[in-house]
């Protein structure tokens, strides 16, 4: 309890440094769930920065589910249920394990695992773009094991979603499907992990919701910029600047 108000205190002092960075973190977030994939990493490690690595996770959950509402609303008809379904289940499961290991870490462990996840993250997803052929088994066990690590690294560190890209990539989803399928999967995940983090990590309070609403307007502001940007960016160049400047962060997360 002494740990839980203590978390909750922090929140009303915060630092000039902490507005911004959280600030420029919804701004992103709105972007990310606009359609533009791959920079989710970026708002985690923005987040863990200013708040630390547990604690963020409770901050940036709330404004994810804002966000998937946008996102699910905008592509409302480009959804591909039976994907969707493939995923799900092991996602869920995913997320109890990733609770189970998560609940007694210690900060400094748990900020040290979500660097080391986001910087697998990073060279998955440029192992993914360096690659000649895009071909990725589409079995069954492989949504399975997609999912499982999807679940519980979405539970750990909101990092699900490099596992869960490839897993649409494999299906060959057009554009617009593959970003209406994903913002209905991480709203329903989402939603899931609620509970989880109320009740038994304790990372959800009437405090850090409050701090959520206070940025709910950035989280608007970037998901119609997003909207605007996300057929204009030259995807590759893009994506080589997220997943350098990720690295970054991780690192400082690692050693801060």
């Amino acid at each position: 309890m002494l740990n839980l108000l203590c978390f909750s205190q922090q929140f009303y002092d915060l630092t000039w440094h902490q507005w911004a960075l959280a600030v420029l973190a919804v701004i992103i977030l709105g972007i990310a769930k606009a359609g533009i994939k791959g920079i989710t990493i970026i708002i985690v490690t923005i987040l863990a920065i200013a708040f630390g690595g547990k604690p963020s996770t409770g901050i940036l959950l709330p404004m994810l589910i804002m966000a998937d509402i946008l996102a699910v609303w905008y592509y409302r008809r480009h959804v591909e249920w039976r994907y969707l379904f493939r995923l799900l289940p092991w996602m869920m499961l995913g997320v109890i394990l990733g609770t189970w290991a998560g609940k007694d870490i210690p900060e400094a462990v748990f900020k040290q695992g979500m660097a080391v996840i986001i910087l697998g993250s990073v060279v998955m997803m440029y192992w993914w773009d360096r690659r000649k052929s895009k071909v990725v088994p589409d079995y069954w066990w492989f949504g399975g094991i997609m999912g499982l690590i999807a679940g519980f690294t979405t539970m750990i560190g909101n990092l699900a979603g490099a596992f869960a890209n490839i897993f649409f990539l494999a299906m060959r989803m057009p554009k617009n499907d593959f970003i209406g399928t994903a913002a209905w999967l991480f709203f329903i995940i989402n939603i899931f992990k609620l509970p989880f983090h109320i009740f038994v990590w304790h990372t959800i309070t009437p405090e850090t919701f409050a701090l959520n609403l206070r940025l709910a307007p950035g989280i608007f502001l970037g998901f119609f910029v997003g909207i605007r940007i996300v057929k204009m960016i030259q995807e590759q160049q893009y994506r080589q600047l997220i997943l350098l400047m990720t690295a970054v962060g991780a690192v400082l997360i690692f050693f801060r």
